[in-house]
C-alpha cells in the first residue's frame, strides 16, 4: 500500500516506457518523474502518443512495457489508492448534456462529497453564474468545458492529469485555467497536461516532447 507518510505529496515515476499502436512505435525507453510542485506539459505532433501516455499515467492504459510507480510502489498494485489521489480529465469533457451544470458537477464530484455551497461557488468561479440550472445541451462548447473544469475549484487531490483542457475556452477562460494550475503547483500539487497551448510563466513548468527530442 502507499505509505501514509507523504500521502498528499506527488511522487510519480516512469521508467523505460515502451508503447506501440497499430504496429507503430509511439515512444521507447521513456523515463521521467513528476513530483510535488511540477507542471509537466506533454508536447508533440498529432499522433505522437500524448493522450496514450496521459492515459497510461492515469492508470487507464495497460498496453505498454516498463514501470510506473506511485510513491515507489508499482501503479497496478496501488491503483485504488492512486485513483483517489489524482483527478483525470479526458479530452472529452464527460458532461452529460441532459443534465444542468449543477447536476453534472454534483455527479462528477461525488467521490469528494462537496456541499451545495461549494458546487454553486465552483460554477460561479468557472464563469457559469446564471447558468447553473440550464441543461448543458443549451450551453456552448466553451461553457460545457467550463462545467468539467469547475471540478478544479473544489478538488483537493494532489495530482491533476488534464488532456487538452484549453479546448473551446475563450481568452478569459484560458487565463483562468492557467491561474488554477499555478495555484495547484504553488500549494505543492502537480499537473500533467497535454496541450497545444503555449504555457508561459508558470513556476515548475517542464516540457516533455514526444516524437522528437525530450
Amino acid at each position: 500500500m502507499t505509505p501514509a507518510k507523504g500521502a498528499n505529496q506527488v511522487n510519480l515515476q516512469a521508467r523505460a516506457l515502451y508503447c506501440e499502436r497499430d504496429d507503430r512505435q509511439l515512444f521507447a525507453d521513456l523515463s521521467f518523474s513528476v513530483c510535488s510542485g511540477d507542471l509537466l506539459q506533454l508536447a508533440g505532433p498529432n499522433g505522437a502518443g500524448k493522450t496514450t501516455l496521459l492515459r497510461l499515467l492515469a492508470g487507464l492504459n495497460h498496453d505498454y512495457t516498463g514501470d510506473v510507480t506511485w510513491h515507489d510502489q508499482p501503479l497496478q498494485h496501488v491503483y485504488s489508492e492512486y485513483a483517489h489521489q489524482r483527478l483525470y480529465l479526458g479530452h472529452l469533457s464527460a458532461v452529460k448534456k441532459s443534465l444542468t451544470p449543477l447536476e453534472n458537477l454534483r455527479w462528477l464530484m461525488a467521490s469528494e462529497v462537496p456541499n451545495e455551497d461549494q458546487l454553486w461557488g465552483a460554477l460561479e468561479e468557472a464563469g457559469l453564474a446564471g447558468f447553473e440550472e440550464t441543461p448543458c445541451q443549451h450551453l456552448s462548447a466553451g461553457q460545457q468545458r467550463r462545467v468539467a473544469l469547475a471540478r478544479l475549484c473544489i478538488t483537493q487531490l494532489p495530482l491533476w492529469i488534464l488532456d487538452e483542457p484549453f479546448t473551446a475556452l475563450d481568452k478569459e477562460g484560458v487565463a483562468w485555467l492557467e491561474q488554477k494550475m499555478q495555484k495547484q503547483v504553488n500549494r505543492g500539487g502537480a499537473v500533467i497536461i497535454t496541450s497545444h497551448h503555449a504555457l508561459e510563466g508558470i513556476h515548475g513548468l517542464r516540457q516533455l516532447t514526444l516524437g522528437g527530442a525530450v
